[in-house]
């Protein structure tokens, strides 16, 4: 995998979980206070495509994976 496929997935994780922890009708359901992650998750994506910048994509690249095209 390429290290914006492993940011894309990891972003996706990220947000399922936090939605099924944050939303009160899911059986998974701990607190409201999870969508806020998934809110900071969304604004790392935004900030992301507008800087062409991520601090995740960084990190795995220097754990060895490739850059995408």
């Amino acid at each position: 995998m390429t290290s914006w496929q492993i940011v894309r997935l990891v972003a996706g994780l990220f947000t399922l979980v936090s939605l099924a922890l944050g939303v009160p009708g899911s059986p998974l359901f701990v607190n409201q206070w999870w969508l806020a992650f998934t809110a900071f998750v969304d604004a790392k994506l935004l900030q992301s495509a507008l800087t062409k910048w991520c601090l995740l994509e960084s990190t795995v690249r220097k754990f060895g994976a490739r850059a995408g095209a």
